[in-house]
């Protein structure tokens, strides 16, 4: 009876345990069936854009294959080799890089400051900065930029009778055209961030910042040493969100610096991409920097998730 009672016991956990593999595989595959419908969108208005993005960076395309005259010569990566033998890519590509930190930078700052501002006002002055943050976000690009220019204007603009500047003009510098940029993309895009974190301040317990509180913390202690751990989730968006719109800035440089600035000193990437292609007639060069911006942005975003993933965040 004993020896029988005993086979019995090793037998059951085959039985129990053999279905739970196949239990797991069907369970893995239910998070793609959500998303395969946007995985659908994202393909056909994504990815044959991009295929033929990549498909003209490869051959000699010009005004004339545009129009049909001349038959379209390959050229492999002859334009990404003339690129990267551009010295002005180069100095485009640091300029580039350098502003759009500086504007995600900015954008953050602003964006979570202001987040945190809107739990400790009242309701009538949160609605007001609600409203005024997103008329900002909801104005186009063109005719942000082109308020931001009559403010900064030389002649009429408020900004230099407040400053006693006289007839300065900001876009004529490089240093200053730039920063005027940067406030304009700071304003078009910190409600995005304002408003994400914001409703991530609200979710958070209201017991663990009073218990803070109640151990003497700061706001900014509070904001570095709880808030922010527990909203890394919603920040890792906003700032990776951040970092694909300011990286590829086109129309806020393209009409506050009137197509580049003098001398095409406030190029960015975008911009010069632009200027190749439509401006030069040359659009396979102008597709080989459109490709090289791509691949930028998703080494950038894949190292930043990688990176969190070390940590052991969850995203």
């Amino acid at each position: 009876m004993v020896a029988h009672d005993t086979v019995t016991v090793e037998k059951r956990p085959a039985l129990s345990t053999a279905p739970a593999p196949r239990r797991r595989t069907r369970g893995a595959w239910t998070p793609w069936l959500y998303l395969a419908p946007a995985l659908v969108v994202l393909a056909a208005l994504l990815g044959y854009p991009i295929y033929q993005l990549g498909l003209i960076s490869l051959f000699r395309y010009t005004q004339a294959q545009v129009s049909g005259g001349e038959p379209t010569v390959f050229r492999g990566f002859g334009n990404y080799a003339d690129v990267f033998a551009d010295d002005r890519f180069w100095q485009v590509l640091l300029a580039t890089v350098v502003f759009a930190a500086a504007c995600v930078l900015s954008t953050l700052a602003v964006g979570c400051a202001l987040a945190v501002l809107l739990t400790r006002v009242r309701a009538v002055p949160r609605l007001a900065l609600m409203l005024a943050a997103l008329g900002a976000w909801a104005t186009p690009a063109v005719t942000g930029s082109t308020v931001w220019l009559f403010l900064f204007d030389p002649d009429f603009g408020p900004v230099n009778r407040v400053l006693g500047l006289g007839d300065h003009s900001w876009t004529y510098g490089r240093y200053s055209a730039f920063f005027l940029v940067l406030l304009e993309v700071v304003w078009c895009s910190f409600p995005f961030v304002m408003v994400t974190v914001y409703a991530g301040i609200r979710a958070v317990p209201s017991e663990v910042l009073e218990a803070a509180a109640l151990d003497g913390a700061s706001q900014w202690r509070i904001w570095r040493s709880v808030l922010a751990p527990m909203l890394r989730p919603i920040l890792v968006v906003v700032t990776i969100q951040s970092v694909i719109w300011d990286f590829k800035v086109f129309t806020q440089i393209y009409v506050m610096t009137n197509g580049g600035g003098i001398a095409g000193q406030n190029l960015v990437l975008n911009v010069y991409a632009y200027q190749e292609a439509f401006a030069s007639s040359q659009y396979g060069l102008g597709a080989a920097i459109g490709v090289v911006m791509l691949l930028i942005l998703l080494t950038v975003t894949l190292g930043y998730l990688r990176l969190l993933r070390r940590q052991g965040e969850e995203i």
